[in-house]
């Protein structure tokens, strides 16, 4: 019978030593980021660091296997959620192993996979394959995957083309070839305030919004109950809902402004973008209305974030490649958001697999088993072993 080697401590050691590190997503990731830096520079290995406006994080891609035609991109993301009000058992940058278990924030999303490719670059860089591998770690994925696009754009400006790209986000190392999108938006409207004795001369905020967000559930239920169903999802069809509302300072008040912000969770057959502008005409038919008694009265929309969905296929070399190196025969679906849309827009066959269960992220007690990386580590090592991606 198969059995997967033994996680090498190293790799074990790097994960816990990345956990330690703070890089919530309000934080900056440059110590984490320099530290993979440095740890890749003994090995001879240059990175390529691509900064935010501020300077304040920095996305790094690096190539094991310079001068090899193209290569296979290794990737994660280097942020967390936070872990304000959670009920730990232990400090979440303490990590401990127990059970057969790596605790901490991010050990599970997705430092570990981070840890492990690291860990494991001088295999990649004695291999034999044919292509190079790839090193891609990004920032800010967990409010809206904003690092990578500048990572990818770099890339492109480099005139850099992987032949694939591989997302170690949590899939219990069985590859997934689709998800859905994550389009999210904030809603602010200006009325007129008035004495609420003296409604005709106002405009409610509160009240105008209020049907916005009867228009946006009335989509919802429209995509639960006409959507063509995409099965293997948990949730088969398009969703929409709202995260938070805000508005009014009195009862006796009637209020000038209110804001929401809401978000769609598209299909990959479906399209994100076509449901804001819907909603969007909705909220400009309402303002002539509006506007009759106060002219400056209507709906301002802003985007807080777009992740595209994304759709691979079972055919694709690189989901064959995971499948050969995991050891799996089916593919899966995550109902969770990815770097991987944005990849795979970019023309870089993607898929996405990696340790871990996504039912441990952010979550109190995060963990990865250690079979898990175990897996892992293998699915790297014989990416180091492959002789081609096809």
């Amino acid at each position: 019978m198969h059995t997967t080697p033994a996680l090498s401590p190293r790799a074990l050691e790097l994960a816990r030593t990345l956990v330690r590190m703070n890089t919530v997503s309000a934080n900056s990731n440059l110590e984490l980021i320099h530290f993979i830096r440095d740890e890749l520079a003994r090995l001879g290995v240059a990175s390529r660091l691509t900064f935010n406006a501020e300077k304040t994080k920095a996305n790094l891609f690096a190539t094991l296997g310079e001068g090899k035609p193209a290569g296979v991109i290794l990737s994660g993301h280097t942020d967390t959620v936070p872990w304000d009000g959670q009920d730990w058992s232990a400090d979440p940058l303490d990590p401990v192993v127990r059970d057969g278990k790596l605790f901490g924030r991010g050990s599970a999303d997705m430092k570990s996979f981070i840890a492990l490719a690291v860990a494991n670059a001088q295999a990649f860089l004695r291999s034999d394959a044919p292509f190079a591998v790839h090193l891609a770690f990004s920032y800010e994925e967990e409010i809206g995957c904003f690092g990578v696009r500048e990572l990818i754009a770099d890339l492109r400006e480099a005139g850099s083309r992987p032949l694939a790209c591989i997302v170690g986000e949590p899939t219990s190392m069985v590859p997934a070839i689709a998800h859905k999108g994550v389009y999210r938006y904030r809603c602010c409207v200006r009325g007129k305030e008035a004495h609420s004795s003296l409604t005709p001369h106002s405009v409610n905020a509160i009240e105008m919004a209020a049907r916005v967000v009867g228009k946006l559930r009335d989509m919802a239920e429209g995509f639960e109950r006409d959507e063509p169903r995409y099965e293997g999802f948990d949730v088969p069809f398009s969703t929409a809902s709202v995260g938070q509302f805000h508005g009014g300072i009195a009862d006796n008040v009637v209020p000038r402004d209110a804001e929401f912000r809401y978000e769609f969770r598209d299909l990959p057959t479906a399209d994100a973008r076509a449901m804001q502008q819907e909603l969007v005409a909705h909220a400009r038919s309402l303002e002539p209305a509006m506007q009759r008694v106060a002219p400056d009265a209507g709906f301002r929309f802003e985007t807080i974030c777009e992740i595209p969905s994304f759709l691979g296929s079972e055919g694709d070399a690189v989901t064959q490649l995971a499948q050969r190196l995991s050891g799996e025969r089916r593919v899966t679906q995550v109902a969770f958001g990815t770097e991987a849309g944005l990849f795979k827009n970019s023309g870089i066959p993607t898929v996405v697999c990696g340790p871990g269960s996504i039912n441990q992220a952010h979550q109190p007690d995060e963990y990865v088993s250690l079979e898990q990386l175990a897996r892992c580590e293998a699915f790297l090592l014989g990416l180091a072993a492959a002789r081609e991606i096809g």
